[in-house]
């Protein structure tokens, strides 16, 4: 992604004329039997707007539930492409930019494959990044959670020096990672072992949830998705579609790892999965999607 263009896991104060246009509905299930997106007129999202799709992307409650809940968040063209011209963000739109800042809002952690850290060039999420009072009791911002098998981040990566204490920047990786490094970035950051050769999906939701982060965000690339919905441990999908056609040069929002085929049941067919609810704005839909994990 062009450094110089902000992409969708860069989220930037919305112009005045983004605001204007930006008005959510909620299209399944209808109206009459959920909730409806209160619209956003002319000025910033209201409270009751934020309200509602936080009402709508509630997690369950940690304490009724014995395992995290992970929640990966992707936007595709309606063609099924993962980016335009190089970058989400060029899918993107007011209302997924909105929806975006409400999902990072609520997770305890955000988890991302350490080439989309890269190509997004990922920093501590900032305080006008997210809702303040859907952060209540919680730390003023959720921490990033970064998944490396080799380790290739440098110590001094913004990422890892500039975290604020209280969302220390966490970091997982292998016992294959050179020592020397695990070390260096250990100084900066919250380094966990996570799996001998590979990050292993169950070790880091593991590490995660010791560490009190039970609303786990999946951030992406198309890989670590894959992983995580290998393992079994994906519980909801919350995909935008945008109203682009990219024309099949782009990636998929998941990639399997070699040899395996995620998202098959006991007798090897394609798992399915249940709508939760489907929202709409000018053209772009949010749909959020449960597993059979979920």
């Amino acid at each position: 992604m062009p450094i110089s263009s902000p992409g969708r896991h860069r989220p930037t104060p919305p112009s005045r004329s983004l605001i204007d246009w930006l008005a959510v509905r909620q299209i399944f299930p209808a109206p009459a039997t959920a909730p409806e997106i209160a619209a956003v007129g002319d000025g910033p999202p209201t409270e009751t707007t934020v309200a509602g799709l936080a009402a709508l992307y509630a997690y369950p409650d940690p304490a009724a539930r014995a395992a995290p809940w992970v929640r990966a968040t992707m936007i595709a063209s309606a063609d099924g492409a993962d980016s335009l011209d190089g970058r989400s963000g060029g899918l993107s739109g007011g209302g997924d930019r909105m929806l975006f800042k409400v999902l990072r809002s609520l997770a305890d952690v955000i988890v991302a494959g350490a080439a989309t850290a890269r190509a997004e060039r990922y920093r501590p999420v900032r305080d006008d990044e997210v809702w303040p009072r859907l952060r209540q009791g919680r730390t003023p911002t959720p921490p990033i959670a970064v998944i490396t098998r080799g380790l290739s981040m440098a110590a001094d990566d913004p990422l890892l020096a500039s975290a604020p204490e209280g969302a220390r920047t966490i970091v997982l990786t292998t016992q294959a990672a050179p020592p020397a490094r695990r070390a260096a970035v250990a100084r900066h950051a919250d380094l966990v072992v996570a799996g001998r050769d590979e990050v292993s999906p169950a070790e880091a939701v593991a590490a995660l949830a010791d560490r009190g982060h039970r609303r786990i965000l999946v951030e992406g690339g198309a890989t670590l998705l894959g992983q995580f919905v290998a393992a079994g441990l994906l519980d909801e999908l919350c995909l935008t579609v945008s109203p682009v056609l990219e024309g099949g040069h782009a990636g998929r929002i998941l990639a399997a790892p070699p040899g395996v085929k995620p998202g098959r049941d006991d007798d090897g067919a394609a798992a399915g999965v249940s709508l939760g609810h489907v929202l709409e704005d000018h053209g772009f839909l949010f749909c959020r999607y449960l597993t059979a994990a979920g």
